[in-house]
């Protein structure tokens, strides 16, 4: 008997890190609360000395100091204009109330394991996409009260959908929100329209309706550059570039991703729900608002950099990997690219180790003209959760465009 029409969840779990803190200190739910801190930022033990009652004193972000990043922050903290990525700093302007807390990656693993676990004894087919986020296979997943060999596919994975948010708040205590689609492309857009714990369905006749008046930024694989350059050009929303001509989008995109963007916006995406899939590396890079110059500029382009080595090290902590090879990139005012790569004896996870290998690596690049753009990247990759810093001997690689 055939499956059916081809079904696809995406599950993203709601403001991972901070509501697993909040499982920790529920004391702080419906408060602006921002992880990101440092050790010293850790909860301090006190005593009421209204009550005489043990008690908990929290860092608030006003009293940060520092270069560090959120890596990310409740709704509440969200509604201030703060979030993901952000300058500490920055983030104390806006918010100078919101509780800070130092990340604690391990009971994050622990919590994305247990929320996997309980899934994939639903639905055994997932995709692993980070810690915090899965795509799964429900094309002909049934739940066993599914004895009808007639019912409707979609309505059996809304059940299904239904199972697997019920499992994990479960298992975890948290929520997750849900979106099942024909793919992936679809499913990963359509997960964010009902958070926090939601749940949407959107089989291909709703496309139009729920999809088509987004920004055309909403998809994943369009960024903020592309997505300019697409207003520019008239085609502000998905369902305008969904319209738009073919040969018109290759004259500023190329053929190859001008006939993606056409398939994206159209909901077309025949990619697999992969069981086994590693990646290869993990890079974070920046294109400055003016050019900057390594001398007159040194200080912001320090800054940068460690920003840049310590968003690395997060997405390296949250999909638990380290690496051996360690590298810059950097663009010139004249729109020259080069590369610099060292590979170390050992691999490396901390931003601290990222930081000096990706120094070695800079001191091999020609400096005297201004930069538009700087890149660190992390690759030869490995589950090494525990992996040190080190000043390894290395092996050296020169890239010149």
């Amino acid at each position: 008997m055939p499956a059916g029409p081809r079904l696809v969840a995406h599950l993203d779990m709601d403001a991972f890190y901070a509501s697993v803190e909040l499982l920790r200190y529920p004391e702080l739910k419906g408060r602006p609360v921002v992880i990101g801190g440092r050790r010293a930022d850790q909860p301090e033990e006190v005593v009421d000395p209204a009550s005489g009652r043990p008690a908990r004193r929290f860092a608030h972000l006003a009293d940060y100091t520092g270069r560090g990043v959120i890596t990310t922050a409740t709704y509440e903290a969200r509604a201030l204009g703060v979030g993901s990525a952000m300058g500490l700093m920055k983030a104390a302007r806006l918010a100078p109330d919101a509780i800070l807390l130092p990340a604690d990656f391990d009971a994050y693993r622990r919590a994305s394991r247990a929320f996997k676990q309980a899934v994939r004894a639903i639905a055994p087919c997932v995709e692993d996409r980070g810690i915090d986020e899965i795509y799964i296979d429900l094309t002909g997943v049934r739940l066993p009260e599914h004895d009808e060999a007639d019912d409707d596919a979609w309505w059996r994975a809304r059940d299904v959908a239904k199972a697997l948010k019920s499992a994990v708040r479960e298992a975890t205590g948290l929520t997750c929100s849900i979106a099942v689609a024909p793919n992936k492309l679809l499913a990963k857009i359509a997960s964010d329209l009902d958070k926090p714990d939601g749940l949407t369905m959107l089989p291909p006749h709703e496309v139009p309706r729920r999809i088509w008046p987004l920004p055309a930024r909403r998809i994943n694989g369009v960024g903020p550059k592309a997505a300019a350059r697409l207003e520019a050009m008239g085609f502000g929303t998905i369902g305008e570039l969904a319209h738009a001509d073919l040969h018109v989008l290759e004259t500023q995109f190329g053929r190859h991703y001008a006939a993606w963007l056409l398939d994206a916006a159209n909901g077309r995406d025949d990619r697999p729900v992969e069981t086994e899939s590693e990646p290869k590396s993990v890079s974070r890079e920046t294109t400055f608002e003016r050019d900057l110059s390594a001398r007159r500029d040194r200080a912001e382009l320090s800054a940068i950099f460690t920003r840049l080595c310590e968003r690395v090290a997060q997405d390296l902590a949250r999909k638990g990997y380290a690496g051996r090879t360690i590298g810059v990139k950097l663009r010139y005012d004249d729109f020259r690219t080069v590369t610099r790569d060292v590979t170390l004896d050992a691999p490396v996870a901390d931003a601290a180790a990222i930081r000096r290998a990706a120094g070695t690596c800079l001191k091999r690049v020609p400096l005297e003209r201004r930069l538009r753009l700087l890149g660190v990247r992390v690759g030869g990759l490995e589950h090494a959760p525990d992996a040190i810093p080190v000043d390894a001997g290395v092996s050296l690689h020169d890239e010149d465009d």
